[in-house]
C-alpha cells in the first residue's frame, strides 16, 4: 500500500461508527504527535520494528476501554484508516 493510497484512504468519522471495529480488539490509538498515514503506511508493510517502537513509547495502542467510553460519551470524531485487520483512529 503506497502512502499515496494510505492518504487517500484516510478520513474522518464518528468514533460511535466504529464501535464494531473497538469491540473486536481491532481499534488501535495513534498518538496525535505521529503522521497518521505514516504510521498506516509502516502497519501496510509490517514494519514491525517500528510499531514496536511506538508501542514501547504509548503512541501505537489498542483503544483502551476509558478512551472508547470517554469519546462516545464526548461524540468526538476521529481521523481513520483501514490497515487490515486494524482500524487506525486518531484524535
Amino acid at each position: 500500500m503506497a502512502r499515496e493510497k494510505v492518504n487517500l484512504e484516510t478520513s474522518q468519522i464518528a468514533w460511535k461508527e466504529l464501535q464494531r471495529f473497538f469491540a473486536a480488539g481491532a481499534a488501535v490509538f495513534i498518538a496525535s504527535d505521529l503522521d497518521l498515514v505514516d504510521v498506516a503506511y509502516q502497519f501496510s508493510i509490517d514494519n514491525k520494528d517500528q510499531v514496536a517502537l511506538w508501542m514501547q513509547s504509548n503512541q501505537v495502542a489498542l483503544v483502551s476501554d476509558q478512551q472508547a467510553v470517554d469519546w462516545f460519551e464526548a461524540d468526538v470524531e476521529v481521523w481513520a484508516v483501514v490497515v487490515k485487520p486494524w482500524i487506525l483512529v486518531q484524535e
